[in-house]
């Protein structure tokens, strides 16, 4: 006997997403320590309902750190339907950079689930590769990339250049640097 997979009703679907942005306010602003009976009343829900979908802290914190991931790079194929592929990629890079900024608040309570034997992480990559892989991908079938350029590359760099702009201030100038990095991309591309 095969079990069906679990699908969530549309009022779970509500709640499990309601708690997933609470938490990801309250870890980012809060902290690792934030209660989670704070995370479960900014949700409007009750604290049953919150372990009901997350029975721990770290379920939790791996659960919203990926659905934030999630977000960022899904956004890569909605970006490329309305905008040239150069365009679509540094409004991308905009995103995912400050999404790096707004993870910084993150980095105890995903250092604590971590320590706790949960791996957050353990999808980036492969996310980050296929979000950054589809835009490279259309910039060079449109002759506007180099082709010579592996997608997890630019996620470094992107991680990289988080984490020097990330101190206050420095929004401007990451920037100017994701324009070097797009210009980069552009050097040497069949059309250029």
């Amino acid at each position: 006997m095969t079990s069906k997979p679990s699908v969530l009703r549309a009022d779970a679907r509500r709640n499990r997403e309601r708690i997933l942005e609470a938490a990801v306010r309250a870890f980012s602003e809060k902290g690792a320590d934030v209660p989670i009976d704070t995370i479960a009343k900014a949700a409007g829900v009750g604290s049953a309902t919150l372990y009901r979908h997350f029975p721990t802290r770290e379920a939790l914190v791996e659960a919203a750190y990926r659905n934030e991931l999630a977000r960022v790079c899904d956004s890569a194929a909605e970006l490329l339907s309305h905008n040239p592929p150069d365009r679509a990629l540094r409004r991308w890079m905009d995103n995912f950079i400050d999404y790096l900024a707004a993870k910084q608040g993150m980095a105890d309570a995903l250092r604590a689930a971590v320590a706790s034997g949960a791996d957050p992480f353990a999808e980036s990559l492969d996310k980050l590769g296929t979000a950054i892989g589809t835009m490279l991908d259309a910039g060079v079938d449109a002759g506007l990339f180099r082709s010579d350029v592996d997608a997890l590359d630019v996620g470094f760099s992107l991680a990289g250049l988080a984490l020097i702009t990330s101190a206050p201030g420095q929004r401007e100038r990451a920037g100017r640097l994701l324009d070097l990095l797009l210009d980069g991309l552009r050097h040497g591309a069949a059309g250029s």
